[in-house]
């Protein structure tokens, strides 16, 4: 049984944080919300109660029912989950009077704490609340301070219950790593056993129990997620794998035939779809991008659908769903709102009448990539950049002609592979170029122009959810600028987009 720690999310914008940095130490962990958590049975270690924007002073504050965990089983409440362990259970919460937003230093920890072993003292934390623990109920025990917090974190006397009111997850609480090692190494007891190479292990002899003879269709898309799902797959049920590749005319130059090539190298059973001219058709004259999602995805349904029905028997749609995804779907102020329409294979299982298999649900991005080095699979593969599902549909702003796919793919490839040439590449997190619905006056030698424009895209991130752009050097801007408007026929202007997320987004579309 796989030992695990359970995260009880109560819609901080960190939880998901807490939980790669417990996954970094080897130990294995899942996220649920507060109020939908699953049975505590021996797997479960400990628990770790999240932060969130809320108050516990709040009328709707999240209330957890922790009969089943408290004086049960190790936890560790963190900020909010602090202060609720503090204000319900007989202390008292308030606004703060001072700023306890940002840096701060443990000016006291309890030398015995077993929680605090190897933390220095004065060493800096991250706070990030409004409200303070201003009495703590009687059993409680202060083991740690800073200057203007004197609660910065406690025990419960006959509990295995701590609680700190700073964020050890984030960059700035500087003996964080050693703060959550202490709590699940030294507190819960876990073997920090949980690596790629025995995920791969588990996840293989668990698909060959699942799937057993049936056969399984997976839609590739040539990036990182579905082609690390379709060599674990492989590994489980060999040839009755079949994944399907469709060139939907919005990839980048030459992507339809270096993937496919990439994947029999694999030895991977790959069906390719030239579907191009179905995609460009249906995209005629569609400028609204909400719209252009859409067709783009019913479009990919409709292919995928019929080379899927042409294998006979398939019993099993496989997804490259990631834990983030999953994350998402259960949150617990419900799904996000809708900033775009996300372009997967959602309308498939209902259409196809198939049972869903989802290798990849428990990892997060940069799992994904440790697992695929642990298969062996090529750097070239694992480092690429993530690609939109619409592909370049929603980087052509403006309606879509096959002209204008030309002239991004072009311009796409210089800039990619100037980035590449440069040794750039790998510390940029996406790039890609826009095509602007702009055109402008240029002079090309002797004669006057009136081209197209557009703009380079380069952001450094961890996980898509916020970025910075890139700053790249101004002579290989200046390089990329040249080679594409001399090589590019119809570009005569270019631009670098330097917008972060937020409140840009990655994607112009």
């Amino acid at each position: 049984m796989q030992e695990k720690i359970l995260i009880l999310d109560f819609g901080s914008q960190y939880t998901q944080l807490i939980g790669r940095k417990i996954r970094e130490l080897n130990v294995y962990c899942e996220i649920h919300p507060y109020n939908n958590y699953p049975e505590i049975d021996e797997s479960v270690k400990g628990v770790v109660l999240s932060g969130s924007p809320f108050s516990v002073r709040d009328a709707d504050a999240p209330k957890p029912n922790l009969s089943a965990i408290k004086g049960k089983i190790p936890i560790l409440g963190v900020c909010y989950g602090a202060q609720y362990l503090a204000h319900f259970y007989g202390g008292e919460v308030a606004p703060s009077d001072t700023r306890e937003y940002g840096r701060a230093h443990l000016g006291f920890i309890e030398s015995e704490c077993i929680l605090f072993n190897n933390v220095a003292l004065h060493s800096q934390v991250w706070m990030s609340h409004g409200d303070t623990i201003v009495t703590l109920p009687k059993n409680y025990k202060v083991i740690a301070s800073t200057e203007d917090v004197d609660y910065a974190a406690y025990k419960i006397d006959d509990e295995k219950t701590w609680a700190i009111q700073c964020h050890p997850e984030v960059y700035h609480t500087t003996e964080g790593r050693q703060l959550l090692e202490n709590f699940v190494s030294e507190i819960c007891g876990c073997q920090q056993n949980w690596t790629p190479d025995s995920f791969v292990e588990t996840t293989v002899n668990e698909l060959k129990q699942k799937l057993g003879d049936d056969k399984v269709v997976l839609g590739l898309s040539g990036g990182v997620d579905s082609s690390v799902a379709g060599v674990l797959l492989n590994r489980a049920i060999g040839e009755n794998l079949t994944c399907i590749f469709v060139d939907n005319g919005l990839l980048r130059k030459d992507e339809f035939e270096e993937v496919l090539k990439s994947y029999e190298n694999m030895g991977l059973n790959v069906i390719g779809v030239d579907a191009k001219q179905k995609f460009w058709d249906d995209l005629k004259g569609i400028k609204d991008p909400e719209q252009k999602r859409k067709i783009i995805g019913r479009n990919f349904i409709e292919v995928f659908d019929v080379e899927a029905h042409k294998i006979k028997d398939v019993k099993w749609l496989a997804q490259g769903t990631i834990y983030p995804d999953v994350i998402e779907s259960i949150s617990v102020n419900g799904p996000s709102a809708t900033i775009k329409s996300h372009h997967n294979v959602g309308g498939l299982p209902e259409k196809m009448n198939l049972k869903i298999v989802e290798p990849l649900r428990l990892l997060f991005k940069d799992e994904v990539r440790r697992v695929g080095k642990a298969m062996n699979i090529k750097q070239e593969l694992l480092g690429r950049h993530p690609f939109p599902g619409p592909g370049l549909g929603i980087r052509i702003l403006g309606d879509v002609t096959p002209e204008k796919v030309r002239m991004l793919q072009e311009a796409d490839a210089v800039f990619v592979n100037g980035l590449k040439d440069w040794g750039l590449y790998d510390n940029v997190w996406q790039a890609g170029v826009m095509l602007l619905p702009v055109q402008s006056v240029g002079v090309m030698g002797d004669e006057r122009t009136y081209e197209s424009t557009v703009a380079l895209r380069a952001v450094a991130s961890t996980d898509g959810m916020t970025a910075d752009w890139v700053h790249l050097p101004y002579d290989f801007l200046a390089k990329m600028s040249n080679e594409i408007i001399n090589k590019v026929r119809g570009i005569n202007r270019v631009v670098y987009d330097i917008s972060s997320k937020p409140p840009a987004t990655i994607e112009w579309e």
